[in-house]
């Protein structure tokens, strides 16, 4: 048998495409348009979500079934030893708190890394865990070392609205609090696993600054030293989402950044538009 499985799910922003080609399991996230349920990849395209979206229909997600997870678990363990699943935080989503105790039913075989993380610097954990995995690391090993680093990461993130952040509960008081009207646009930030207020700006190009910003004072501060990597997201509309990596790769030109598709079932809370960057120890 195989050593070390890696497994996450589509927050993370990894594609299937990407998964198959670099050994990752990646479970396909549920999402609702209307009351009706799809699975991300799978039977709603991703530019058809955002035609619903901006045609006013309700959207919102919901965790994996355990047999959805299970079952995955199941069909891994049967060529590895054992897995390392690495879902959202758990302070975005109870999918976590789930998988910890299904996992107790796995005689240490399924082990579930709260990394604090969603999107861009998940998508950076999940590459850490296949590497760490490639190195012969023991799936408990893994775990270990990417919840004792799950604070070396930062986001932030720029949206047009807090409409759906609000309505999902994702977002803190305080961050609730910043205000969208006359051209204000809200940056938020990930720190501790929690969206929270950053600043409010008037405008998108005054918040892509504000986000730069947020990352030159963090390689300066947090990451002084550190390998680390840059990731750059959008919901929706690509074009404003290379302009955004366009910007980032001019202010840090000795770091290749990459830019993602922001899956649906986090675009169903951040809505159409938002753009995003996150840097992580890798």
């Amino acid at each position: 048998m195989k050593k070390t499985a890696v497994m996450t799910d589509t927050n993370s922003g990894i594609t299937p495409k990407t998964a198959t080609e670099k050994g990752i399991f990646l479970l396909k996230m549920p999402f609702t348009v209307d009351d009706a349920e799809y699975t991300e990849y799978v039977d709603m395209p991703y530019e058809e979500f955002f035609k619903r979206l901006d045609s006013g229909a309700s959207v919102s997600t919901s965790q994996p079934s355990p047999a959805a997870l299970t079952d995955m678990w199941d069909e891994i363990l049967r060529e590895y030893e054992s897995l390392v699943y690495i879902p959202m935080s758990s302070a975005l989503s109870g999918t976590c708190a789930t998988a910890k105790a299904l996992s107790a039913e796995y005689d240490n075989r399924v082990f579930v890394a709260d990394t604090r993380r969603i999107s861009v610097t998940l998508y950076s954990d999940v590459f850490k865990a296949l590497r760490l995995a490639t190195d012969g690391l023991s799936a408990a090993e893994i775990t270990a070392r990417l919840e004792s680093e799950a604070d070396m990461q930062s986001i932030y993130v720029a949206v047009n609205t807090l409409e759906h952040l609000k309505k999902s509960g994702r977002v803190t008081a305080a961050g609730a609090a910043v205000g969208t009207l006359l051209g204000i646009k809200p940056v938020l930030q990930i720190q501790g696993g929690k969206l929270d207020a950053y600043k409010k700006v008037r405008g998108m190009q005054n918040a892509v600054s504000a986000m730069l910003d947020g990352i030159e004072s963090d390689l300066k501060t947090k990451f002084i030293g550190e390998n680390i990597e840059i990731r750059t997201a959008y919901s929706g509309d690509r074009s404003a989402g290379e302009a955004f990596l366009n910007a980032t790769a001019e202010r840090f030109p000795e770091y290749k950044i990459e830019l993602d598709a922001i899956p649906i079932s986090i675009s169903c809370h951040v809505g159409a538009g938002a753009l995003g960057i996150g840097i992580s120890v890798i």
